[in-house]
């Protein structure tokens, strides 16, 4: 088994090596055919060379509309050949390029440089290197323009609806607007030295021998006539503004994960850089950490993504859990309204802050329309209960999770049959309502499409889980009767959903049921997640296991969406046979959790497997052709990357692969297993209640210690831990399954 370097050595640690996270992220970016720079909600894509150019989908996104729509440099009239592109943060590139030979020469002695920074806004630093014995008379331009462009006419490549851009100089700066719009959005781009045109900016250059140049640019928004604040201002370093400090904060936080399996060791070092860089800052709350779902075009909060994100991720960072639910606690429903289908306790599904609402679901900026969310969130204060969160913070969301158990009752099941169904309230809502919520998901093996109103196999699997941990929760705070109540309610599901879904003739669980109440037959990686929350039959457990690692559903790199030999099977769709890395490391859990080690270590070498193919950091997707017959995986066209919970997979293969539970009442990390696909492991920084552990393991043995260390309080407070001191805050009730 090829190792990752002895423990001593800093180099290798995920922790302790920028320059081994710079290199390894830069590699996965040169595989990609654009560049992606991410912070927050915000987002910049750009070309190899660092342009945008004014056809494509690329260019600044900011509270989802697209500020800047062309970006485009030239030099002398020439635009710059890329050469190569530095990913030295998530929201920082360098771009290194060159221009033709100087008058009189053979080769190339002017090198360009950008160093562009991307927050709510953007600075690039326009370096340019001469290389040879005479100083350099250059020209630059940067054309620059703005179409304002909601995130959704981008994606979908629509006609940017009818809008009036007004643009002027004023002084040394260029301003654009957007005038008829319900919320006012503008830019101004300003640069020293440089001199403004309606269509850009020039510079004239003298390039000293052997010497550089250098100019600064800043792109700053408004809102409604106000500035928004320069995300890197140009009086301070750079590593002094507040992205940089925020990013030094989440890796100082950090676990130091070092890994035998040299591709995890590597995807876990670049994911926890995607998800430092994913998180939103809520300037009203921000304690919390939360997660966009992914780049270019989820850039926002989704209750589903950002809920199993922040299960996946609890043992390592419980802050980005916490964060989560509290966020997702104060935007819970609270009212009937048809259009944003939002419902009392219902957790929404996602939140969209662009310049047009009638072109997000529902038309307004928070959508509800999610079946799943709110189960999850319940999980999720289980989990995170299970893993010694602070009482207080528990106590906070109590009656969140009774808001969210009594929607389920009385509004996830229309019909009281025991079961969560969805169907959207109007044509403006999302027709697929779980996490496959494309218009074609949900299908019969003869092709035909379900008809809603739907309920969808793994929901009942959440629903489950979601009454299990409603259950510890009320324990923990001596509702005993309410307890034992959720406890029946999850039995019933149990059953109810073995009686409604299971498939003799095929030895399978039907995906869903149909507004008649018919098994929806074809088989799918829904399944996988069924064996995750525990919802599946013992007695069938052995069988399901087979079918999910069949040829027909495992593709050598992991779980197809739907199996090959299904009617409406395709590996180049988006939910109808590709594979989603977040599915099936799930899927591995589920088969872990029944006691299938081997099938569970064969899935998750499938991934890594994967992860090496796309240079350690899996995308959302890919597609779903098999590896007898195509040995690489095959990127999907328009897959996000970085993406939340693909980014959140690396460190669920070390939770699933170690079999890690907590002990709360011991205040310690219990490892059930140890694969031998992971190699020797060290953690330092696992997170039980306030305490900081150190976990090592190889093939031998287990060993987990305490460790002295600033520990982030839940608050995101740092605070000094004492080893010797009591956990104050677990245990909080008993441990259960």
């Amino acid at each position: 088994m090829a190792q990752a370097g002895t423990i001593g050595e800093r180099g290798r640690r995920t922790g302790g090596s920028e320059a081994t996270e710079v290199a390894a992220s830069t590699q996965v970016l040169a595989r990609d055919t654009h560049v992606t720079l991410v912070e927050g909600s915000s987002f910049c894509v750009s070309d190899h060379a660092g342009d945008i150019g004014p056809t494509d989908a690329r260019g600044l996104f900011v509270r989802d509309t697209r500020l800047l729509s062309r970006w485009e440099l030239y030099v002398d009239g020439e635009r710059v050949q890329p050469l190569t592109a530095v990913s030295q943060q998530p929201f920082a590139c360098r771009f290194l390029g060159r221009v033709g030979a100087r008058p009189g020469r053979v080769d190339t002695t002017l090198v360009v440089e950008r160093r562009r920074f991307v927050g709510q806004g953007m600075r690039e630093d326009l370096v340019l290197h001469n290389h040879a014995d005479e100083a350099a008379a250059v020209d630059l331009v940067l054309a620059v323009d703005g179409d304002f462009a909601d995130l959704f006419e981008v994606k979908e490549q629509r006609a940017v609806g009818r809008r009036t851009v007004r643009r002027k100089v004023l002084g040394g700066d260029l301003l654009l607007w957007l005038e008829d719009a319900p919320e006012r959005r503008g830019l101004r781009v300003t640069a020293p030295g440089g001199r403004p045109a309606e269509d850009g900016l020039t510079f004239r250059a003298v390039v000293p021998a052997k010497g550089s140049w250098t100019a600064t640019v800043e792109v700053v928004p408004s809102v409604l006539g106000e500035e928004l604040a320069a995300p890197f201002p140009v009086d301070r370093p750079v590593e002094h503004a507040g992205p940089s400090q925020r990013m030094r904060g989440w890796q100082a936080a950090a676990p130091e994960v070092t890994v035998g399996h040299p591709v995890l060791d590597r995807a876990v070092a670049i994911a926890r850089r995607d998800l430092g860089a994913l998180r939103i800052l809520d300037p009203e709350h921000p304690e919390d950490d939360v997660v966009a779902a992914g780049a270019p075009w989820f850039m926002a909060l989704f209750g589903r993504d950002s809920l199993l994100t922040g299960s996946m991720m609890l043992p390592f960072f419980p802050e980005l859990a916490l964060g989560t639910l509290r966020t997702l606690a104060r935007l819970q429903g609270r009212a009937v309204d048809v259009r944003s289908e939002e419902e009392p306790g219902r957790i929404l599904h996602e939140v969209r802050l662009g310049v047009d609402n009638s072109l997000a679901l529902g038309g307004e900026q928070v959508y509800c329309g999610s079946i799943d969310s709110t189960p999850l969130f319940v999980m999720l204060v289980g989990e995170a209960l299970r893993w010694g969160a602070p009482r207080p913070v528990l106590e906070e969301l109590v009656p969140a999770v009774d808001a969210a158990l009594r929607w389920i009752e009385e509004h996830g099941d229309r019909d009281g049959d025991g079961l969560v169904e969805y169907q959207r309230g109007t044509d403006r809502g999302l027709l697929h309502q779980g996490w496959k919520d494309s218009f074609d998901a949900i299908s019969f093996s003869d092709g035909r499409q379900a008809r809603p109103p739907i309920a969808l196999a793994e929901v009942q699997g959440y629903c489950y889980a979601a009454y299990l941990a409603g259950a510890e929760l009320a324990e923990a705070f001596g509702r005993s009767r309410e307890a034992s109540r959720r406890r029946e309610r999850a039995a019933e599901v149990r059953r109810r959903f073995h009686e409604a879904f299971w498939m003799p003739d095929r030895e399978f669980y039907a995906v869903a049921l149909d507004a008649d109440k018919e098994q929806v037959d074809t088989r799918t990686s829904n399944i996988g997640q069924c064996l995750w929350t525990g919802v599946v039959d013992d007695s069938v457990a052995r069988v399901v296991a087979d079918r999910l690692m069949s040829p027909e559903l495992f593709t050598g790199f992991g779980i197809r969406t739907l199996a090959s030999d299904e009617r409406a099977f395709n590996p180049v769709s988006y939910h109808n046979g590709s594979v989603w890395p977040h599915d099936s490391v799930l899927a591995a859990a589920g088969l872990a959790r029944y006691g299938f080690a081997d099938e569970a270590e064969r899935l998750l070498g499938a991934l890594l497997d994967a992860a090496e193919a796309f240079g350690g950091r899996l995308p959302e997707l890919f597609c779903g052709f098999s590896r007898d017959d195509v040995p690489v995986p095959v990127p999907y066209p328009t897959s996000c990357s970085p993406q939340a919970w693909a980014a959140a997979v690396p460190f669920q293969v070390l939770r699933t692969g170690l079999g890690l539970r907590p002990d709360t009442e011991q205040g310690t990390v219990l490892a059930e297993r140890m694969m031998p696909l992971l190699g020797s492991v060290e953690v330092r920084g696992l997170r039980v209640g306030g305490r900081s552990l150190r976990l090592t393991a190889d093939e031998r043995e287990v060993a987990v210690e305490p460790v002295e260390a600033a520990v982030r309080s839940d608050t995101g407070r740092e605070v000094e831990e004492d080893d010797t001191a009591p956990d104050s805050s677990a245990p909080v009730g008993p441990v259960g399954r």
